[in-house]
């Protein structure tokens, strides 16, 4: 037996009066998920405990298997390993966003635009981001380049316990409020706007602005964590993993829980990934030995933050076509027994453009037995309607393994 998750992150949603008053699952136009739902168990899953914030960090660590009440550190940790970051225990890792901030007065008066800077791109941020090492790193702190916005600081000897709010929070509002609070506030708020006040008239951004892009104006620091143990998935599960994605967090946890991590060329975290090429990539690792893939997909998320109603169901139907669809047909053509998971990490509303901790629908299958439980569709509401409900999120993948 072969296992998959097939994870949409940010997937789910709240209906809307621009949807015809359905949520995008419901608005998206999905055959396969369709053709799968009535011999499927569908349900709820809460995938972010009471008292954590609901962001993916915590939600794809419950959803592949380890709980976050004991494991979770914090989210940039994971993203520093992924980068290749050697962490020290001591150290403590940082978030650190470019950001498009509102022009003209003081800094703690911003408006925060855009937390990705128009999806800048890597080339662009990797340039900026070594700019500002000349003029901001030290012994203490560095600035370390990753991928299109995202990217890290590493405090040595550092200290946890700040408020640091997600910049995907707070689209459109002010920063007032918003900004760092802790032992090292002063200094975190010192670098913040120091970075605008040395990207904002700096040649790439001149240029962004002149082709009518968002500028990539200040950084923003969020996310703060040390490097957690999660412990190796194979030595736990007994079956050799392997995660597929295009984010760093999500690729830091399997790195930490010693899984092979694949790289698809032309896999982005927006709609204009390659869902198909990351379905072959899995259907390849899985019929080639590997016992078990994680199939991650960031494109609903992007676009629920961005609230694009229109890309959202897009990539979800994209989901259902290229991906759902291409492992339909490489295990059937291969003859090859397998189960899978489908479900978001937590959903994205639109509306708000930011996570919130609601349950996620779920859909389990497995070519060897009808599991049905009553869902027509996989959607919010046929979910809930099933009554079927794991309240532990890091025990939704029992359910999948134990599938034989």
């Amino acid at each position: 037996m072969k296992y998959v998750v097939v994870l949409g992150d940010g997937m789910a949603d709240w209906k809307s009066d621009k949807l015809g008053g359905k949520t995008c699952l419901e608005a998206a136009q999905t055959p396969n998920l369709d053709k799968l739902a009535p011999i499927s168990e569908a349900g709820l899953c809460k995938t972010v405990p009471d008292g954590l914030k609901p962001g993916s960090d915590v939600a794809n660590m419950s959803v592949l298997g380890f709980d976050p009440l004991k494991y979770y550190t914090g989210r940039s940790p994971l993203e520093a390993v992924s980068m290749g970051i050697d962490l020290k225990p001591t150290d403590v890792t940082l978030r650190c966003n470019l950001v498009t901030l509102s022009e003209g007065g003081a800094f703690d008066e911003k408006i925060m635009k855009d937390y990705s800077a128009g999806e800048i791109s890597t080339a662009e941020a990797t340039e900026l981001i070594n700019f500002l090492k000349t003029h901001l790193d030290g012994d203490k702190f560095k600035l370390y380049a990753g991928i299109s916005y995202r990217h890290c600081l590493v405090a040595a000897n550092g200290v946890t316990g700040h408020e640091l709010t997600p910049p995907h929070d707070i689209i459109d509002k002010p920063v007032t409020g918003h900004l760092p609070e802790g032992e090292n506030a002063g200094v975190y708020l010192a670098m913040m706007k120091r970075s605008y006040d040395l990207l904002k008239d700096h040649p790439i951004n001149a240029k962004r602005k002149a082709e009518g892009k968002n500028p990539a104006n200040s950084i923003w620091l969020w996310g703060e964590g040390t490097k957690p143990a999660l412990g190796c998935f194979e030595a736990q599960r007994n079956l050799t993993g392997a995660i597929i994605s295009a984010v760093d967090l999500v690729r830091g946890l399997g790195m930490l829980a010693y899984m092979k991590i694949i790289d698809v060329a032309g896999a982005t975290g927006d709609y204009n990934t390659d869902f198909e090429g990351k379905a072959n990539a899995a259907a390849d690792a899985l019929l080639g030995g590997t016992d078990f893939v994680y199939l991650h997909m960031e494109a609903p998320d992007e676009c629920g933050h961005h609230g694009d109603y229109a890309h959202k169901v897009y990539s979800i139907e994209q989901i259902d076509n290229k991906v759902i669809g291409t492992l339909l047909k490489r295990f059937k053509d291969a003859g090859e027994d397998f189960a899978m998971l489908v479900c978001p990490d937590h959903p994205t509303p639109c509306a708000i453009k930011t996570h919130v901790s609601e349950p996620v629908p779920y859909l389990l299958y497995t070519n060897k037995i009808n599991l049905s439980n009553g869902a027509k569709r996989y959607t919010e509401a046929e979910a809930a309607a099933t009554g079927e409900y794991v309240a532990d999120g890091y025990r939704l993948i029992e359910k999948l393994l134990s599938i034989k």
